[in-house]
């Protein structure tokens, strides 16, 4: 049995009931017909996955918590300088979304990214949609706590405080990586680094650290990102612009 129809099935008669005692139920949204099924894998930068084939001709997501998941959308972040072929699986209701970031080479459905606006920030979520699903269905109910209430609230807060994961120029040099170096030494020293190719949970970086304007660059297919770096009277006269 796939392991998320599996779980999905498991789901079915759960009632939410969410911090102001509004209940709703768990609906499981109706599956992709063949002809939706091509349509979606066509808009892909890789084959559907063979585990995402079985489960969006199961259902296509589901009702009940958050604004809902669906798991064939066909939009994404929007800068496609930092995920090119993302595709949204969930929003918050306030402008900010789950993306899945996929590649050429994506072998499955993942990793999952919280996507910020207010801070402008992308915090890693999960290498694991099964995992994903989990944790929202987890935060539908008392106490309301899960890892997407974590990276929703304490870890894009963080990020933005404290940028952890910005690496320089000369610390993306030093590290001896050859992608790291080699994408360090195509921009230079106005650029920062954030090397997400092995996150953790929470990990990420500040996408708009440096104003609305801030240039974000990713290095081909691998999850290494830069940010270009202002002084505060650049900041000041790029938001005159």
């Amino acid at each position: 049995m796939n392991p998320i129809i599996e779980y999905l099935k498991q789901t079915e008669g759960t009632v939410f009931v969410n911090e102001d005692g509004y209940k709703d139920d768990f609906k499981l949204r109706p599956p992709l017909s063949e002809r939706e099924l091509s349509a979606f894998e066509a808009g892909l930068p890789c084959a559907l996955p063979a585990e995402m084939r079985e489960v969006l001709r199961f259902a296509r997501g589901f009702d009940g918590v958050l604004d809902g998941i669906d798991f064939a959308d066909a939009s994404g972040f929007g800068r496609k300088d930092i995920f090119p072929h993302a595709r949204t699986l969930a929003v918050d209701g306030y402008g900010n979304s789950w993306v899945v970031d996929l590649t050429a080479e994506s072998q499955f459905f993942g990793p999952i990214y919280y996507v910020c606006h207010d801070p402008p920030v992308i915090v890693f979520q999960t290498d694991s949609l099964l995992h994903f699903v989990r944790e929202v269905v987890r935060f539908g109910n008392k106490p309301w706590k899960s890892e997407i209430d974590d990276v929703h609230e304490a870890f894009s807060s963080r990020i933005w405080r404290e940028n952890p994961c910005v690496l320089s120029l000369a610390e993306c040099l030093a590290t001896g990586d050859a992608p790291l170096k080699a994408f360090a030494e195509s921009l230079g020293e106005s650029w920062e680094f954030a090397d997400l190719r092995n996150p953790k949970l929470g990990d990420g970086f500040s996408w708009g650290r440096y104003g609305a304007r801030t240039l974000n660059k990713r290095w081909g297919d691998n999850r290494i990102f830069a940010c270009q770096k202002k002084s505060f009277g650049r900041r000041f006269w790029d938001a005159l612009r």
